[in-house]
């Protein structure tokens, strides 16, 4: 019996900040028998935002896509909170069997739809497993750079079974069970690009600011001023793979100039610890104090 998937995000601001929202949804929507998304506003009224509900609901006209609205609780600011309650609105509104999240800088690539839905018919046989858990690639200063290194993490629960009770935790990087148990879940040879860290200078400072503010009840004023520039810390490296097809026309638009692995590294006496470990898991495939939001099913 076929079954059902919905796809689920959120959003604030896209537009202002640079998001690639739209590209994200793209990346998920062949996979998709339905996509909500979830935009956020700065007033109750639900009239306020940047034109990224607009945007999104003239980019998406069909049907296949479920469109919804709330407002921002500016008092949900403890360890990011508010964008793990924005994520269960969006998840409530999901019908489908099986629930694929993505976040509006994240992306999935085409080569690896084929690998998800074989593991989704792995899930229909397998009761005993929640969720898929997905790779990583973190970009960093440009598209051409990744951040792989034990304070990056290089896993995470994607898609998820509909219907178990699982929400969006802390600040909406995993999920686990409303008692902070764990869910089950297999890995799936299957990526997420996280374009996050892949923005203009400019559009990084604005980013920093408006997530200062949702990580603190009383924001440090010293971001009213702040200079955001990139460094090239431990962990660099370069990629020379492919991105995601829907993601070319964004990153012709807002990549950086920037020759990030031409900088001087920025190494630090605390970074010694993070070779060691890079250095144990490069030759073992052991990370070293990894953190696991699931428990891994094999």
């Amino acid at each position: 019996m076929t079954k059902k998937i919905s796809g689920f995000t959120f959003i604030k601001n896209g537009l202002t900040l640079g998001y690639p929202i739209r590209e994200s949804v793209e990346s998920i929507a062949p996979l998709c028998d339905e996509v909500v998304i979830n935009v956020g506003f700065d007033n109750k009224q639900l009239s306020g935002d940047d034109g990224t509900y607009e945007y999104l609901r003239d980019s998406f006209p069909e049907n296949k896509y479920k469109f919804i609205k709330n407002w921002w609780d500016p008092q949900l600011t403890s360890k990011g909170k508010i964008l793990a309650q924005q994520t269960n609105l969006a998840l409530e509104q999901c019908t489908g069997d099986f629930c694929q999240y993505i976040q509006g800088d994240e992306a999935l690539h085409e080569d690896d739809f084929d690998n998800i839905l074989r593991s989704i018919e792995r899930l229909k046989e397998r009761k005993d497993i929640d969720s898929l858990i997905y790779n990583y690639l973190h970009f960093y200063g440009n598209v051409d750079a990744i951040l792989y290194t034990r304070r990056m993490y290089r896993r995470e629960v994607r898609l998820i079974r509909n219907g178990l009770g699982a929400q969006s935790h802390l600040d909406a990087q995993g999920f686990r069970f409303g008692d902070n148990s764990k869910l089950t879940g297999t890995r799936v040879d299957a990526t997420v690009y996280h374009y996050g860290w892949a923005r203009k200078e400019q559009v990084m400072e604005k980013k920093i600011v408006e997530m200062d503010k949702l990580y603190h009840e009383d924001p440090d004023s010293s971001t009213e001023d702040f200079k955001f520039k990139y460094k090239r810390g431990w962990g660099i490296r370069k990629f020379t793979q492919t991105h995601p097809k829907v993601m070319q026309e964004w990153i012709n638009q807002h990549k950086n100039d920037l020759d990030i692995h031409g900088l001087k590294l920025d190494f630090k006496f605390k970074d010694i610890g993070l070779v060691i470990a890079d250095g144990i898991e490069a030759v073992t495939g052991h990370r070293v104090g990894e953190y696991k939001n699931y428990k891994l099913i094999k």
